[in-house]
């Protein structure tokens, strides 16, 4: 802990099964109840806790230097922390990064997320693992005064996230055009001034660094709401849609967005490209099913086997709901899976340019094995404009 931290426990985490946590508080203060789940990344913790997915859920972070590089605005992967909380092993140091502009505490307090350190991260983790993402409460009290019975009650009194559709609330009010290009020394980030293809990309919680790698493989892209209707995507003449990443239980979003998808399919032969919950809304539109896992995959060392080149390739991942590989429709076909537990991480349609990653090749945080797939995507409209 850091020597100015308190000698008195300011923070508390309450788990559903009446399961308690101490440690000592920072970033804003206050309650508030979420999922618990944990995240293996070593790296990009501003990355995670701005990343739209996590919506409705804390994180415990595995690696215990947190905070340690500070902040730096150009690493949001949107406006705003959306991920409820964190928590961690170590509280943060001093930043010691040339790029810092700031502690992560302070911009914790700033947008009013609640953090926690001085935890027994390991253990909290084992707990995950062994009885599932519990739901939580976790109150910062400088005072260090916690009334447990009402942060057991609160935590089991937190709705879950099946059957909720969190797409819409972290997905853009408006339409949005986007020309960024990926970070690159010395420039930074620089516009895409000579794009060939026109994208719609539906955004369902869209990261910033997805976007930006859609433009620098070439993309002009025009950013549309979760609810867009097929009329509205195909008003733009699009040489290919791009379905985002995003929040929440993808059967919720899919009561709007699987119809939208299906339009595209039936009356197009565009290209079709979706990351996370977006490949999540193709498979529910090809007519297969997801299910809820158990603690979900959080990090950025999940190995992934490509079964039509047989390469395995080491990702970044980000979900609580997988799509079920058993139900794949005919015509549908298991391109990726994960090898820590063979659950489906990738599928194609046979015959067209329609497919679909359950990982993040936009790796922020994490590898870049996967960044081929952007280009993919850009091959397949080159190849329909003949």
């Amino acid at each position: 802990m850091s020597a100015h931290a308190p000698t008195h426990p300011t923070a508390c985490l309450a788990l559903a099964d009446g399961t308690l946590f101490y440690g000592v508080g920072f970033g804003a203060t206050g309650q508030t109840q979420a999922e618990l789940c944990f995240n293996t990344a070593m790296t990009g913790y501003q990355e995670i806790m701005t990343d739209p997915s996590y919506a409705g859920q804390i994180v415990t972070f595995t690696f215990p230097h947190i905070g340690n590089t500070g902040i730096t605005p150009e690493d949001d992967e949107t406006a705003d922390p959306v991920a409820a909380g964190m928590v961690v092993k170590w509280m943060p140091t001093d930043p010691s990064n040339w790029r810092s502009a700031g502690t992560l505490s302070d911009w914790l307090a700033a947008r009013g997320r609640i953090a926690m350190g001085g935890v027994d991260t390991r253990r909290l983790t084992r707990a995950i693992r062994q009885a599932g993402a519990p739901h939580v409460a976790l109150a910062h009290n400088p005072d260090g005064v916690f009334d447990t019975e009402k942060l057991v009650a609160a935590a089991r009194a937190f709705s879950g996230l099946e059957g909720l559709d969190l797409a819409k609330e972290v997905s853009c009010a408006q339409s949005y055009h986007w020309n960024e290009m990926r970070w690159a020394w010395p420039e930074g980030y620089k516009p895409q001034n000579d794009p060939k293809y026109k994208v719609v990309a539906v955004d369902y919680g869209a990261k910033r660094n997805i976007l930006r790698c859609l433009a620098s493989a070439g993309c002009d892209v025009t950013v549309l709401p979760a609810s867009a209707t097929t009329e509205e995507v195909l008003s733009h003449n699009p040489d290919g849609v791009f379905l985002s990443n995003g929040p929440g239980d993808p059967a919720a979003t899919g009561v709007y967005a699987v119809p939208m998808i299906k339009g595209i399919l039936d009356q197009t032969d565009l290209p079709v490209f979706g990351i996370c919950l977006g490949h999540q809304m193709l498979a529910l539109a090809l007519g297969a099913q997801t299910v809820k896992m158990n603690h979900g995959h959080h990090g950025a060392n999940h190995p992934v086997k490509d079964h039509e080149t047989g390469k395995v390739e080491i990702t970044s991942m980000n979900h609580g709901f997988a799509v079920d590989g058993q139900t794949l429709p005919k015509g549908v076909v298991e391109t990726h899976t994960s090898l820590f537990d063979g659950s489906n991480c990738g599928i194609r349609m046979e015959g067209r340019p329609v497919y679909s990653v359950q990982h993040h090749p936009e790796a922020s945080p994490g590898p870049q094995d996967s960044f081929y797939l952007f280009e993919r995507f850009a091959e397949a409209m080159a190849a329909r404009a003949g």
